[in-house]
């Protein structure tokens, strides 16, 4: 009790220090560790499912780039140029799930976030609330870089909706039917975070946030975001820009319309159709 009410008052004295002119720049980069996803499958061999989990292991991995003040922040793709494209015989898979080049906006005055999406080809700007973090402060330190940090953890309890897709899955291997990407049984989560109260903003990469400070490493089950640079107050100054392209939906309306897609993409077997090229 006696450490949260230290941590409190030291953020209430830097933020009162800080300019409303302030503004920060943090680098992001997401690494996905693929060792809990299979692949079951009796007509691809060992080769090509590895190629396959490479693939997607490089569709999910991003560079990211947070800019932000002491109210608002926009968290979105680095944009570099585009790699060669692989000659015919190489395996490739186009990622179309969501979320790899979207647009994160949050507002922490008005409490509100803008998510410029793109699902299958199609533009949402999903408008809603900022989800509320039940952080657990912990009492643990490390360095990242030059700055200071403490953890902080989210506990995530399994959902009914996680086990009805695992049993669903496990009774599609157990009838002997074809299995894509094997379901892993789900169990409590806990995500990880490291923040600095060198930059008492109470942020971080995608839709995390609400810390006394800025959030340089987050462990995301099988995804972890880590800080490789922060500018703060650049002589170029950048405007934070909300997102306004696609059609409006609340969160809820775009989780729906998420899994109606890919419901009409499994087929019979429960397996999920992905275009591939060859």
């Amino acid at each position: 009790m006696k450490k949260n009410v230290l941590i409190t008052l030291f953020i209430l004295i830097c933020t009162h220090s800080f300019s409303q002119n302030f503004q920060g720049i943090a680098y992001y980069t997401s690494i996905r560790n693929m060792s809990d996803t299979q692949i079951s499958s009796s007509t691809l061999d060992p080769g090509m499912q590895e190629k396959i989990l490479e693939s997607l292991k490089k569709g999910i991995e991003k560079n990211y780039i947070l800019t932000f003040n002491e109210q608002e922040s926009i968290y979105q793709t680095e944009k570099k140029l585009d790699s060669p494209q692989p000659n015919g015989g190489e395996f490739q898979v186009r990622s179309n799930f969501s979320g790899n080049d979207s647009k994160y906006y949050k507002n922490l005055k008005t409490n509100n976030f803008i998510n410029e999406r793109d699902l299958f080809g199609k533009e949402f700007l999903v408008c809603d609330s900022l989800e509320k973090m039940n952080w657990i402060i912990k009492d643990e330190q490390k360095q990242i870089g030059s700055y200071n940090c403490y953890k902080a953890q989210i506990i995530v309890p399994v959902t009914e909706k996680d086990w009805k897709k695992y049993e669903e899955s496990k009774k599609r291997i157990e009838s002997g039917q074809t299995n894509f990407i094997t379901l892993i049984e789900p169990k409590e989560k806990i995500i990880e975070a490291w923040y600095t109260l060198d930059i008492p903003i109470s942020n971080g990469p995608d839709k995390f946030w609400g810390l006394p400070g800025l959030i340089l490493e987050l462990h995301n089950g099988n995804t972890t975001i880590l800080c490789s640079k922060i500018i703060l107050n650049p002589k170029e100054k950048t405007e934070i820009i909300k997102p306004k392209t696609g059609k409006k939906v609340t969160q809820k309306e775009f989780e729906e319309l998420k899994e109606e897609k890919i419901k009409s993409m499994t087929n019979e077997n429960g397996v999920i159709e992905l275009k591939s090229k060859f």
